[in-house]
């Protein structure tokens, strides 16, 4: 089973848009090391991350789902995750924020 170490996904999403940052393709699972939340604004930002299975995707997630809910990015800072998060095939992580300027960067391995 090789492992593939890459960024697995980039987005700079609308504000208050649930928006997929990675999406763990077929016959593979992901290990995430690491998350950055960049707020390229003057002003405090709100963010929340999930991880769901493809089955459990829709227009908001599930409150089970919820890795981080509601937490701030200071103005012109970032906020980096390094957590080792296990993800199979086509799960979802999606992010949402309360700005328009915030980015979100995940990094890590897929398994195939």
């Amino acid at each position: 089973m090789p492992n593939t170490y890459k960024r697995l996904g980039a987005i700079n999403p609308s504000a208050n848009t649930q928006t997929n940052v990675y999406v763990v393709p077929a016959a593979t699972s992901a290990v995430v090391s690491t998350i950055t939340v960049c707020n390229q604004a003057a002003t405090n930002a709100s963010y929340s991350l999930a991880l769901m299975d493809s089955s459990q995707f829709n227009a908001s997630a599930p409150a089970a789902t919820f890795l981080v809910r509601g937490a701030v990015v200071p103005a012109a800072d970032s906020i980096i995750l390094t957590i080792g998060l296990t993800a199979n095939a086509n799960s979802i992580f999606v992010a949402n924020t309360s700005s328009p300027n915030i980015s979100f960067s995940m990094f890590g391995s897929e398994i195939t």
